[in-house]
């Protein structure tokens, strides 16, 4: 069995519909996944920081940056429907074949192009010191979600009647996923599939440690961010 503690995932299918091949787009530079394997390289907590495509062209562009591509994804997971966990067992599930057993990994999205060194130490050493099976970086609501509204025809309806004339400080604070990435255990992975489990633990990051990028308009705020941020 060759040992290999920690592995980094990076999970960057080539078929992005809203942004057409946005995982290799250029940002500010360069493709925007060079970003991610860069970070991961430079915290020194991989042993093999690696990406899992179907696409060659992703696939180039990784090992030009320093990552590994030690196998194409299948097209049951490189389409729509696959999603973060079935990518994650095909990978455990290869790397097994080569009698290769990670004790952690670390699946990071390709466009978390604020993802830092900093914030994926910290992401390990709570996982370990903390005994979870998965961590990943939350953000608060900046409104609260007890305040949401639903529209018919039109018309606007409070989802939760109850606390709509209760004064915001008053409600309980939500949290949401920053979408950038989740240390977790392979052993827990393997029993329980999924990414969310009982013993979830996570880092709490401010509103400048991260960006959502879905659309054209989120690339664009994405790029002035990261300029204000970085100075450049």
């Amino acid at each position: 069995m060759k040992e290999k503690k920690n592995i980094a995932v990076i999970t960057a299918r080539g078929g992005s519909k809203r942004i057409p091949r946005k995982n290799i787009r250029n940002f500010l530079g360069k493709p925007i996944i060079a970003y991610v394997i860069e970070r991961a390289l430079n915290s020194k907590l991989f042993d093999e920081v690696m990406v899992s495509t179907e696409d060659k062209e992703i696939a180039e562009i990784a090992i030009k940056y320093g990552a590994s591509v030690p196998f194409m994804r299948s097209e049951k997971t490189a389409d729509d429907f696959a999603d973060t966990a079935d990518v994650l067992v095909e990978v455990l599930q290869e790397y097994a074949k080569r009698d290769i057993y990670p004790e952690f990994c670390c699946c990071l999205y390709p466009t978390a192009v604020f993802v830092t060194e900093k914030l994926l130490r910290e992401g390990f050493d709570l996982l370990i010191n903390k005994n979870f099976d998965v961590v990943f970086p939350v953000a608060k609501f900046s409104f609260s979600i007890y305040r949401a509204l639903k529209m018919e025809n039109g018309r606007v309806y409070p989802l939760w009647k109850e606390y709509y004339e209760k004064r915001s400080q008053d409600l309980e604070p939500a949290y949401h996923d920053t979408g950038q990435f989740y240390w977790f255990k392979v052993k827990s992975f393997r029993e329980n599939r999924t990414l969310m489990t009982e013993n979830t633990g996570a880092l709490l990051v401010s509103e400048a440690e991260f960006h959502d990028i879905d659309t054209e308009e989120d690339w664009k705020i994405a790029e002035l961010k990261y300029r204000i941020i970085h100075g450049i």
